[in-house]
């Protein structure tokens, strides 16, 4: 196992939000503003990594029959911390995140991480699965912020990019407009990596024509 195709996994042929359509609850919830956005994606990267490790060093030790609630266990520490944290530091991000940080705890993209990689993978490898996890998602979620907020609010990260009064599409900023937005980026998202895959596949039989030939 190369690191490069744990990093090429996580955030692009693996991307949980974008290819997997993993963790879709909050990806529509807090994709309003860039802010929040990026602030889940840190909060779930941290709790990816750290449950990772855990598990991973544990994974010869927890029994299969109790797999699943010992690690609900291990992610519901992370997450409590990550609340912790967030509430005393950065009470308006937490205001806004609200009960979504909680459900961390359940997120399919940490619990399949969990039972798919890091209970069957090195402390290593399961410590980077879990930062390109992380990367990957925080990309997906912050892009989405920054596109529903700029037309929704005419603005980028709370930082004013034009006046809103004067040209705005406030339909981005409601649950209608999170759900065309996801839409639009997995379109987007699959066109892209599928004519990427087409062309490296095409270059790659010429290659081997080209080699068979020699």
């Amino acid at each position: 196992m190369k690191i490069k195709d744990i990093a090429l996994d996580g955030v692009v042929r693996q991307n949980p939000t974008l290819r997997l359509v993993l963790g879709t609850c909050p990806t529509l919830a807090v994709t309003t503003v860039a802010f929040d956005s990026f602030g889940m994606g840190l909060a779930v990267t941290f709790v990816l990594i750290c449950s990772n490790i855990i598990i991973s060093l544990l994974r010869n030790i927890i029994p299969d029959q109790v797999r699943i609630p010992a690690f609900i266990m291990i992610i519901a520490t992370f997450v409590t911390i990550v609340e912790m944290v967030i509430k005393k530091f950065v009470p308006d991000l937490y205001a806004s995140l609200g009960n979504f940080l909680a459900l961390i705890v359940v997120n399919c993209i940490i619990l399949g991480r969990a039972e798919g990689f890091a209970s069957k993978n090195p402390v290593g490898y399961s410590a980077l699965d879990g930062l390109f996890m992380g990367i990957g998602f925080t990309l997906a979620l912050t892009i989405m912020g920054s596109f529903r907020e700029i037309l929704s609010k005419g603005s980028i990260f709370g930082l004013q990019i034009w006046d809103a009064s004067k040209f705005s599409i406030s339909f981005f900023g409601t649950s209608a407009g999170a759900f065309l937005t996801y839409g639009l980026f997995i379109a987007v998202f699959t066109v892209c990596y599928n004519a990427v895959e087409n062309k490296s596949r095409h270059k790659l039989g010429v290659d081997v024509s080209v080699k068979e030939e020699a």
